[in-house]
């Protein structure tokens, strides 16, 4: 057998058949009409943004970053409950505004923005956070042409990376943002330009479950952007401290303690320097949000035995749950947390189950000889954590199964 990830505690301790917004998850499948599906709980996104605004300053505005889950009807509920959008390209901007968030309130990263992206973000309003010396020239000139004051800026690509975290975004060469020491002459360039200048988005890394490390580096970006703003001699309107903050996934997980975080970010701006004393400061999350939010129900379409070993065959796959098959940023396989949503109080079988997808490769595997209790054709396996890089960060034209169904509950 092969340990698992923790059920996120929405769901833990259920028994019988497995319920998701007060019902069992037969009703949504039902109501869907077939499976594979990803079921979102709107009560749960908005108990985590509650929770997390209890714990954080009141200084603190909290922004989403869509790409973790920029599902339609999830994008309108989120836009009523958090202060703003963090969006990555033009595809992004529209949803963003589709989703009823005004342009004032969104901030664009990304450092492949194309002329046509830079064009609409300019045209629109929202804030473009410049990723190299060329994106800023380009933006400047589109801006002129334009006839706009653009809203500018910089991602900083800090000299720090956050420790522990699943993916690190700073520290050393790096594909994103402009290198800490050359940004104070660009900061007077954008001044000097007429530009509305916006301060900075200094994004150290993800995935982090120690609060240690995130106060760590949260201390780290606030010396940064002070040190920076001192530099280049302007005064910083902005500063986006980046996010990080990760969830338990895999065995030996556990929660990011985030009382103790806003603690030591409260204590952090009760002795800010005098640079900054009026900046606004904004924390961006995706999957802390959304993932334990969402689950992945498949149906088992077949059960075989290979070599000894029993495969749980079933409707889904890694091409609508790409990182619970081990395949989007993780060296070494673990599984995400997994259910029988039928019997999820059920005695496990004492032979291990595998939980496969129905796609012609090896590495279409969403569970690897887990405990689950025996299960038969006609059952349906809960994959959890599901709500932040599932449906969108998966591979869905491959093969031509096509992509699974989302429902916003």
């Amino acid at each position: 057998m092969k340990p698992m990830g923790p059920i996120p505690a929405p769901f833990a301790g259920q028994s019988g058949e497995l319920h998701i917004g007060g019902k069992p998850m037969s009703h949504w499948i039902a109501e869907a009409g077939a499976t594979p599906l990803f079921v979102y709980d709107s009560a749960l996104l908005s108990r985590r943004v509650t929770d997390l605004r209890m714990a954080m300053p009141e200084r603190l505005s909290i922004h989403y970053a869509i790409k973790a889950n920029p599902y339609g009807p999830l994008l309108t509920h989120m836009a009523g409950l958090v202060d703003g959008f963090d969006i990555a390209s033009g595809g992004e901007l529209a949803m963003a505004r589709e989703a009823g968030m005004p342009a004032g309130r969104i901030s664009f990263a990304g450092p492949g923005k194309d002329d046509g992206e830079l064009e609409a973000a300019i045209a629109t309003g929202v804030t473009l956070n410049l990723e190299s010396e060329g994106e800023m020239r380009r933006a400047l000139a589109i801006a002129e042409r334009l006839g706009r004051a653009p809203r500018l800026a910089i991602r900083v690509n800090p000299d720090f990376d956050l420790k522990g975290s699943g993916m690190k975004m700073g520290g050393g060469a790096k594909p994103f943002g402009i290198d800490a020491a050359r940004v104070p002459p660009l900061v007077r360039e954008i001044v000097g330009s007429g530009a509305d200048w916006r301060g900075f988005h200094i994004f150290a890394g993800s995935q982090a479950l120690s609060a240690e490390a995130v106060i760590e580096t949260q201390a780290q970006t606030l010396a940064l952007a002070a040190r920076l703003a001192e530099d280049a001699g302007e005064a910083l309107p902005h500063c986006n401290l980046g996010g990080g903050f990760g969830i338990p996934y895999f065995p030996g997980d556990t929660p990011l303690d985030i009382a103790a975080v806003g603690q030591a970010l409260a204590e952090a701006f009760g002795s800010l320097p005098a640079v900054l004393q009026n900046t606004d400061f904004a924390i961006e999350l995706g999957r802390w949000l959304v993932g334990e939010a969402g689950v992945y129900l498949t149906r088992v379409i077949d059960v075989k035995e290979s070599h000894g070993e029993t495969f749980l065959v079933t409707d889904g796959g890694l091409h609508h749950q790409l990182a619970a098959s081990g395949n989007f940023g993780t060296v070494v396989r673990r599984n995400y947390p997994v259910a029988l949503a039928g019997r999820m109080d059920g005695e496990p079988w004492d032979e291990a189950q595998s939980v496969v997808g129905r796609l012609c490769t090896p590495i279409d595997r969403l569970a690897e000889k887990v405990a689950l209790p025996r299960a038969e054709a006609g059952d349906v396996i809960a994959v959890f954590c599901a709500g932040a890089y599932g449906a969108s960060a998966s591979p869905a034209a491959f093969l031509g199964h096509g992509p699974a169904q989302e429902m916003l509950i």
